[in-house]
């Protein structure tokens, strides 16, 4: 259950894709934030899920991208554990935003359960945070490890990256599964440790190739200073494209 709320939740919650405008307040009307974020009745944060295998590098992503964008962009995070805060407590160890922008989802059961097939609770963690934090204009969620399977609701999020690792084994790609074949972003981390586990990186690029065709596949290691740039610079595009639709 969203560890700061209780267990029964609000009917506003939706299965269907996930309205990009958010509801009107009478009340209050907030100013916007860097980056452009919308006031109350217009344009909502764009929420972005990142998914994958225990020990992937989720976590090490999010806290990357966080450092990348928090200058540029308002943003705030949703974690996802089975029965713990373990993912939410690294990212407040690191400081990578303010401590009232991060949350944790104790999901109790199966990660995809709470990001596909019952998503009250993640749905609420991320309202919270635009009410209590917003104007916000990117929402990341993450996943707790799961298999090749897990996708999420085009209720709880607008896009979707999907995060392996060369240790995992060059032939993750090869075998498919909705989160290497349909993410908007397949991520292809810790290309350092290839090497030294004998991973082809150019056979794995091929492979997600021929299960993705044209739909983007990066290829990161964290250990370096700009590892992180190629999602950085996926994820601001996709905010452009978000920003400049309609109200």
């Amino acid at each position: 259950m969203h560890r700061d709320h209780g267990e029964t939740f609000p009917e506003r919650h939706t299965y269907s894709a996930a309205d990009p405008v958010r509801p009107g307040a009478a009340s209050k009307d907030r100013k916007g934030s860097r980056g452009g974020a919308q006031r109350s009745g217009r344009r909502r944060a764009l929420r972005i899920g990142l998914g994958g295998p225990v020990g992937s590098g989720k976590t090490a992503t999010v806290a990357a991208l966080c450092r990348a964008l928090r200058d540029e962009l308002s943003l705030a995070v949703v974690t996802n554990d089975i029965y713990t805060r373990e993912d939410a407590e690294f990212l407040l160890r690191e400081a990578v935003v303010p401590a009232e922008r991060i949350t944790a989802v104790e999901t109790g059961a199966c990660p995809h359960t709470a990001i596909r097939d019952d998503i009250s609770a993640n749905l609420e963690a991320v309202e919270d945070l635009e009410e209590t934090a917003g104007p916000l204009d990117l929402v990341l969620v993450e996943s707790g490890g799961d298999n090749l399977t897990a996708t999420f609701s085009k209720g709880l999020v607008d896009a979707q990256i999907f995060v392996i690792d060369t240790a995992g084994g060059d032939d993750i790609p090869r075998k498919g599964g909705p989160g290497v074949t349909t993410a908007d972003l397949l991520v292809v981390n810790k290309t350092d440790l290839a090497p030294y586990v004998g991973s082809d990186l150019a056979g794995m690029a091929r492979d997600a190739k021929a299960q993705r065709g044209e739909l983007p596949v990066a290829f990161t290691s964290l250990t370096t200073d700009d590892g992180i740039k190629p999602v950085a610079d996926w994820v601001r595009e996709r905010l452009a494209d978000w920003s400049a639709g309609p109200a």
